[in-house]
Parts: structure tokens; sequence; C-alpha cells
């Protein structure tokens, strides 16, 4: 999957490594729904490098669509909140 982080790129993350990233993800929604700025910003910065971490980097000129996309690391709490779906940030 094409995974976008806004203001860094694209990197293409295995399916495999979903579940890893959904409970991170799932960390993230707690921490919002229950106010706690920290948290949010310890784990959202924990998604990010799980990302990173897992995903092949795309070269800057690919044009490929980016099936999921995160927010920056510097993003604020309403930010994020606008972004989500019912599941969170990652579907599924």
């Amino acid at each position: 999957m094409i995974v976008r982080i806004m203001g860094e790129g694209q990197l293409d993350v295995a399916d495999g490594h979903f579940a890893e990233l959904n409970a991170l993800d799932d960390e993230l929604l707690a921490e919002m729904e229950g106010g706690d700025e920290d948290g949010f910003r310890r784990t959202l910065g924990a998604l990010l490098e799980a990302v990173r971490r897992l995903g092949e980097p795309l070269p800057d000129d690919s044009l490929e669509p980016s099936e999921l996309i995160l927010p920056a690391p510097d993003a604020s709490l309403g930010e994020v909140r606008a972004m989500l779906s019912d599941g969170g940030l990652i579907p599924g």
C-alpha cells in the first residue's frame, strides 16, 4: 500500500505490516478521545516512525496515488481529528 506522510513523501508499506500500524492507530484514537495531548504526540510520532521503518521510500518524482495519507509529525490534535474516519487514520 502506498502511504503518504504529509510534508515528507510516499512509502510503499507491505500489507503484512498493517497489524502493527493498526495497533498504534487504535492507541492514537484512544488518546485523542481522552484528550491526552502528550500521549497523542508520542503515539503519532511512533506511528509515523513505524511507517518510515517498515516502508520503502518512493522516489520524489514518483506519481503513484496514495492509498493512505497520514498527518505531518507536527500536526495538531484538531488537524488529525479532521482526518479521522470511523476506524481511525488507518482503515480496517
